[in-house]
């Protein structure tokens, strides 16, 4: 059967939308331009801006490029010449209320962070938000730092940061998942070109939870807001790959979220604790949408923070070895960057002082852990470096994930060597 007539028969579809626009060529820039750190000394341009029509000059971020042998060791090489305090910075990616991003400035240049992530919902125009993201980039570079990670959600339906006449409204992903193949990574491209050509790195999508159909808005984190791309796993794992293709195809960067799988839950860990999901094994064909989205090269993995007994019946995935090195890393092979769902005000992890929270990722075998409150950078700062300085076998671990956090940076054009 015709992949359009087997997706019919499968998962109800109607068609697909009119397409909004049509995709503008994609012009490749020189590797790096514009957007380079200098291993050498640093370099203070600006990143490279593009009409905010959604034709946009864009270097392809290629799977596994990050990977390769002279990337590592420039990650490694980047790594080796920063002291321990800014190792562990680099680990943290920070919350700015999109209303006043700029207010990051002076915690950037403090912390010299490794992301920074624009919090909340704007319909500012892309002008203004590439002018204010390349002002977070200077401050970062100051006195010879690393350029940012700039992560936002960008999903579609009411988990749509940007809005306005430069961003118009994304579907839901329920009703991305009815498009024809050709069609959503079309359009994927066209919406991820926009991101691209106001400085974003990485975007916090797309989501790879997997809602049973007899679950569906009884799942609130992700079913209540129609975040997902289907309710049985093959077909989400098609709309992943997908996804993750033409996002990073159009030079953003990728993360697959919440490993492993937020479907089945009957709470929002945002908002409570007791986020369960007794079923999911390391077997299991919910992860089918992570493996699918990992071979499609995608750069990141955001791990969850609900309790899932058959695979640790003892810690939140956040805070599990068993899940994020033995599974995600050991089991579905995942080298990149595996950052935390949010750790600073979600409710799930209150019980947890807050700069342990992350240690206990990091301990885990995570890499990028995420607050979405500036507030946090502090905390969780004092305890990685404390955390190091108390144990070299940490501190190893804190060089291990800042490696990888910059494998990412040069996957995203941020860092260059030689």
């Amino acid at each position: 059967m015709p992949r359009g007539a087997r997706r019919v028969a499968e998962r109800g579809r109607i068609g697909p939308f009119p397409l909004w626009a049509v995709v503008a060529a994609i012009v490749v820039l020189l590797a790096g331009a514009g957007v380079a750190y200098s291993v050498s000394g640093g370099d203070d341009s600006s990143p490279s801006a593009a009409p905010p029509s959604g034709s946009t000059s864009a270097a392809p971020a290629a799977p596994g490029g990050a990977g390769s042998s002279a990337a590592v060791g420039c990650a490694e090489s980047v790594v080796a010449k920063l002291p321990l305090e800014l190792q562990a910075s680099q680990l943290l990616m920070i919350g700015t209320p999109l209303s006043s991003p700029l207010g990051a400035t002076t915690t950037i240049q403090k912390y010299k962070l490794g992301g920074v992530f624009l919090a909340g919902r704007s319909s500012a125009s892309a002008a203004q938000l590439r002018q204010q993201i390349a002002q977070l980039q200077d401050a970062a570079q100051a006195n010879g730092g690393v350029r940012l990670q700039i992560g936002i959600d960008q999903e579609g339906g009411q988990v749509q940061t940007l809005k306005g006449d430069d961003f118009p409204a994304i579907p839901t992903a329920v009703n991305q998942g009815r498009l024809d193949p050709s069609t959503l990574n079309s359009r994927t491209a066209e919406w991820a070109a926009r991101l691209k050509g106001i400085g974003v790195t990485i975007d916090l999508a797309p989501v790879a939870d997997v809602v049973p159909a007899d679950v569906g808005k009884n799942n609130p984190p992700i079913g209540g807001f129609e975040r997902q791309y289907g309710s049985t796993p093959d077909p989400v794992a098609e709309d992943v790959a997908t996804v993750v293709t033409a996002v990073q195809g159009a030079g953003v960067l990728t993360t697959l979220k919440h490993f492993p799988g937020l479907g089945r839950v009957r709470v929002n860990t945002d908002t409570t604790t007791g986020a369960r999901d007794d079923l999911t094994t390391a077997d299991d064909g919910s992860l089918k949408p992570f493996a699918s989205g990992i071979k499609a090269g995608s750069a990141a993995v955001m791990i969850s923070s609900a309790t899932y007994p058959k695979l640790d019946s003892r810690n939140v995935a956040a805070f599990s070895s068993a899940i994020i090195t033995d599974l995600l890393r050991g089991k579905l092979g995942f080298d990149g960057l595996v950052m935390s769902d949010d750790l600073g005000a979600a409710v799930a992890v209150s019980s947890v002082p807050v700069g342990q929270r992350a240690v206990k990722f990091v301990q885990a075998g995570g890499d990028m852990p995420l607050s979405v409150r500036l507030s946090d950078a502090q905390p969780m700062t004092d305890a990685l470096v404390a955390a190091a300085k108390a144990d070299p076998a940490f501190a190893r671990r804190v060089s291990e994930s800042a490696t990888r956090v910059v494998r990412s940076k040069i996957r995203a054009g941020l860092v260059t060597c030689g």
